[in-house]
């Protein structure tokens, strides 16, 4: 078996490692919601490339190396893994946070309807522009709120 000569132009171990945790964050936007990344107009392999000031040939050839090399590719790919780790750690909370602060949006919506609803003041209108704000609120990426609360209820 003919092994793979360094490449002359190699992309650095810790920018492969920059590269494949790009990709595979936007491979799995891809797999999650294919449609709402297709809407933005990224195209995840030319993104990475220009971000990265590399070519898809120079990728290529790194990978097929790297890949030869299974300690350094192992080291790189578990590299990859910590640093997706970390992000989905940071995410988590901010998630968390943000659902304590729709929770805290809720209850201060429901009590001011209390309120005005007890002055005998018609508050149809407001319910309505409340319910359009959710609708603006709800499109996004990340799951809701409400079924972020289930999935954070049935872990404790």
């Amino acid at each position: 078996m003919k092994k793979t000569e360094k490449p002359d132009d190699l992309i650095p171990e810790d920018k492969m490692i920059e590269v494949l945790t790009e990709l595979s964050l936007l491979h799995a936007a891809r797999n999650y919601n294919r449609s709402k990344l297709e809407e933005t107009g990224i195209r995840p392999e030319e993104y990475i490339y220009e971000k990265f000031n590399i070519d898809s040939l120079q990728f290529e050839r790194s990978n097929n190396f790297y890949a030869e090399q299974y300690t350094d590719y192992e080291r790189i790919y578990d590299s990859v893994k910590v640093r997706i780790q970390r992000m989905k750690t940071r995410l988590d909370s901010l998630r968390e946070v943000e659902v304590k602060r729709e929770d805290s949006i809720k209850m201060a919506e429901k009590d001011s309807l209390k309120v005005l609803d007890s002055l005998g003041i018609d508050t149809d209108s407001l319910r309505s522009e409340i319910k359009e704000k959710k609708k603006l609120r709800a499109d996004s990426l990340l799951p809701p709120p409400a079924l972020m609360r289930k999935k954070m209820d049935s872990m404790n």
